[in-house]
């Protein structure tokens, strides 16, 4: 075969969504308004077994190194490492940011590749690691975690400062259009940069859409807010049970099964609210869901130019969440501590009828956030399966002939499988432990692709271990056994036992009927503990004071 007759090699589009919830996609049992991806469901797969961190920079770290966070540099997030200095400063793998121990995605692709990234990169605040030291050769970046969706005015005291690049320079933030909001500016770099046929020169292309939306500040377009009036006034249990039920009806969650118990650390339930309250909180969710739906309109835009230029049936596409619905339990830590909230009513305007616009700060909490990720238990932060599982779609018509259209893979599969995955569909092959000079981890994540062309029967068998460890919450799995460690005083401060397959929602301790069970997976983490490097913080950094009072003082 001569190198004109080879099959042309596939695009690849990894689509990245901040905080968003297990269930809000349509079709993932929601009922927000997402057309474009219930398009790529329906021809696509649907992965209900997909696993995160429970927080969003470790799970980029993993997505672009394939191999597990505490090896790639994110061991925590930067902002939380701070401030325990004498645990994390100059430890291998906390270096806060994508290390050089790894070889990432963009960097293995090229120059092959015409690789772009347009988005939230939450990877190094500072260069030499930002994107453009990575392998992205076209980028336009937000470098830390979040940001106003729209152009703020930055002599004000808002509380979240702007900082962007676009091709290795700091840009202006005045330079912005009067019109900018996140989503949609995003997506214009992003075809923009697909539209260069000067810099990509006919090769394929490997790009990351990697949104803000829908992470805190919640703020949306007016007239999409206005879609969702009176959508959310039965209040967030109501919401759980429909989602649930129209989740079980699609088949991403098993008929039978049983959703964890909600849980709160909020002063006042719904039923407690007056109608003031009950409206306010409505008001919230309609904003929430204005920001999916977004999202989705522009992931649709991206989807007609790939048709238009005839290049949509040769692109891998993946859609992602990068951890659970955010319940903004531990989210303020970084932002100023206690006084996150007298900070947020001192420089927004919160008042019903101004949140949503550029100059409001508002947030959904634990309450919207387990309607969203049940049946699991809890949210982003969390080790248990509300923090870690997530919705993932994959659209790979390379892939599909094999299947019945809009399949849904229950598997487990985990965020550090897309490495090994586009390079095996890129036919390039991973550098091994050495790269440019230096030595590099091979990648923890499996290739899906044996799998879906039906070559296995199975992508992880029951001797593969996966480990997580964020924020002091530990887990860890062999099969469909997890261990699960909760410091006090969110957690009992022992290691619990949970058969997922069975119990996804981790509402029944096996420890004592199974205690050689648990015994092997305790036996597991401490083998991961010391394959990744990580440090175990000590439950009394959790159970006192500096930490716990701060937090629950916030919320």
């Amino acid at each position: 075969m001569t190198k004109t007759d080879e099959p042309k090699k596939p695009n690849f589009l990894i689509i990245v969504a901040d905080d968003l919830g297990f269930t809000d996609v349509s079709s993932f049992g929601g009922e927000i308004q997402t057309p474009n991806l219930d398009k790529l469901s329906k021809g696509g797969f649907r992965f209900t077994g997909f696993h995160t961190a429970s927080a969003c920079s470790p799970t980029r770290s993993m997505l672009l190194s394939g191999t597990d966070n505490h090896l790639a540099g994110l061991g925590q997030m930067a902002e939380y490492a701070r401030q325990f200095p004498e645990k994390f400063k100059d430890k291998p793998g906390y270096e806060g940011y994508l290390n050089y121990k790894v070889a990432a995605l963009p960097e293995i692709l090229s120059p092959e590749y015409y690789t772009l990234i347009s988005g939230k990169w939450h990877l190094g605040l500072e260069k030499p690691y930002w994107p453009s030291d990575r392998g992205f050769q076209k980028r336009f970046t937000l470098l830390p975690g979040a940001g106003n969706h729209f152009k703020c005015n930055l002599d004000s005291k808002f509380l979240l400062p702007w900082i962007y690049q676009e091709n290795g320079e700091r840009v202006d933030h005045n330079k912005f259009p009067e019109n900018f909001y996140s989503t949609t500016y995003f997506t214009d770099k992003f075809l923009e940069y697909l539209k260069d046929d000067e810099e990509r020169k006919g090769r394929p292309f490997f790009g990351q859409l990697t949104y803000t939306a829908p992470h805190w500040p919640l703020q949306a377009p007016a007239e999409t807010i206005a879609k969702y009036k009176g959508k959310y006034n039965g209040g967030p249990q109501a919401l759980r049970r429909q989602r649930l039920e129209r989740a079980r009806d699609l088949g991403i969650v098993p008929a039978d099964v049983v959703a964890h118990l909600v849980e709160t650390q909020r002063e006042k339930t719904w039923d407690e609210l007056d109608d003031k309250g009950k409206a306010y909180e409505s008001r919230i969710m309609e904003i929430y869901a204005a920001m999916v739906d977004e999202l989705d309109q522009n992931i649709g835009r991206v989807i007609d130019h790939l048709k238009e230029t005839d290049e949509f049936d040769n692109t891998v596409i993946m859609f992602m969440s990068d951890n659970g619905a955010e319940g903004m339990l531990m989210e303020a830590l970084p932002f100023g501590g206690s006084t996150f909230k007298e900070r947020i009513s001192s420089d927004y305007n919160n008042d019903f009828d101004n949140i949503g616009k550029t100059n409001s700060f508002v947030y959904y909490g634990d309450l919207w956030a387990q309607a969203a990720t049940a049946p699991n238990y809890m949210y982003k932060m969390w080790a248990t399966e509300g923090g870690i599982n997530c919705p993932l779609i994959l659209h790979a018509p390379q892939l599909t002939g094999l299947w019945e259209p809009g399949q849904i893979i229950d598997q487990f599969t985990t965020v550090m499988d897309i490495l090994p995955s586009v390079l095996e569909l890129a036919n390039v092959p991973h550098p091994g432990t050495s790269f440019e000079g230096r030595k590099v981890h091979e990648p923890r994540g499996l290739s899906w692709i044996p799998f879906l062309k039906k070559e296995s029967e199975r992508i992880y068998d029951d001797t593969r271990v996966t480990g997580w460890e964020l924020f002091g919450q530990r887990a860890i799995r062999q099969g469909p056994y997890k261990g699960v460690y909760i410091p006090p005083p969110f957690g009992p401060g022992h290691w619990l036992l949970f058969n997922i397959d069975e119990d996804p929602g981790e509402t029944t301790d096996l420890s004592k009927e199974h205690p050689d069970i648990l015994e092997k997976i305790i036996d597991h983490w401490s083998v991961y503990k010391a394959e990744t490097g990580l440090i175990e913080l000590e439950d009394s950094v959790f159970d006192n004071a500096h930490y716990v009072k701060r937090v629950l003082d916030d919320y």
